[in-house]
């Protein structure tokens, strides 16, 4: 029997965004259906300096876990590292980025990652925005009254909507994706203006 899918206005699914980190990792919920977009809930996972890396990567994956558990999310989004100059923060953050992927791949989630740029362009329409600006924007479109302690957990909510905004233009664009010309004017003969 064919499987009904819904149409994208009855699509309901909650997203999961990371902002990976190795002291404090942000995460937050967001809840979409259709064209509607709530937040659900948006934390900080402390990590405690007195852990050895290894300790901290095995905290991490638990946390994830555990948050992926209670809220039973259909997607994960990650922030992906950004290019910085110390090459041992960049290996210890993308390490701690790897724990909480495995922990959401553990769970048979699909993970997609997004640059900082992209995610800062989707949320305020500049891929040079600051954090602050990021949070100002979020607090405007997801309604929640007071700012979370730290830009950690909105670069994570940021994360989710952006991934969420991704998903709508896909849905409106259409899903398909082509490989050549030829085939998408096939597809789409109503599309092509002859002169």
């Amino acid at each position: 029997m064919p499987e009904n899918k819904p149409s994208n206005s009855k699509v309901e699914k909650i997203i999961l965004g990371i902002d990976p980190g190795t002291v404090i990792m942000g995460y937050g919920l967001v809840h979409v259906k259709g064209t509607i977009m709530t937040m659900i809930t948006a934390e900080a996972i402390h990590i405690k300096s007195s852990f050895s890396h290894y300790e901290k990567l095995k905290y991490i994956y638990n946390e994830i876990k555990k948050i992926i558990d209670r809220y039973q999310p259909q997607e994960v989004a990650i922030e992906a590292p950004f290019y910085g100059k110390n090459a041992q923060v960049m290996l210890k953050l993308g390490r701690a980025q790897g724990s909480a992927i495995t922990a959401a791949l553990n769970e048979n989630l699909p993970v997609f990652e997004y640059a900082p740029r992209r995610i800062k362009q989707s949320i305020t329409g500049r891929g040079t925005s600051s954090k602050e600006q990021v949070a100002a924007m979020l607090k405007q479109l997801l309604k929640f009254k007071k700012m979370p302690e730290h830009l950690d957990i909105t670069d994570a909510l940021a994360v989710a909507v952006c991934h969420a905004m991704q998903n709508r233009v896909a849905a409106v664009n259409g899903s398909k994706k082509y490989k050549d010309w030829g085939t998408y004017v096939k597809d789409n003969p109503t599309r092509i203006k002859n002169p």
